[in-house]
C-alpha cells in the first residue's frame, strides 16, 4: 500500500544536524494523523531520524533508500 503524505520536507544537499533541525520544526506545524515524507541526502540521517522518531514518540513508517537520497514518512502521534 502506498501513503500519499500530507506534507513533504526536502532536505537534500543539506548536512547534520540541519535536516533534523529542518525535521523538528516542521513536525510542530503539522496535526497529529498527518504524515510528512522527508527527502535527504546526508547518511547521518539513516541513524538520526528513527533515533529522532522514537525519542519523540512520533511513527517512522518507511525508510528506504533510492540512489543517493534517503527517504523517510512518518506520522505525527502526538503534539509535541
Amino acid at each position: 500500500m502506498s501513503i500519499i503524505p500530507d506534507h513533504v520536507l526536502d532536505a537534500t544537499g543539506l548536512l547534520c544536524p540541519e535536516p533534523v533541525m529542518l525535521l523538528h520544526n516542521r513536525i510542530r506545524d503539522i496535526a497529529p494523523g498527518e504524515t510528512l515524507q522527508v527527502m535527504a541526502t546526508d547518511p547521518s540521517t539513516e541513524r538520526d531520524i528513527p533515533r529522532f522518531c522514537n525519542f519523540l514518540g512520533h511513527e517512522l513508517l518507511l525508510q528506504d533508500r533510492v540512489g543517493d537520497q534517503y527517504h523517510y514518512l512518518l506520522r505525527k502521534l502526538e503534539s509535541r
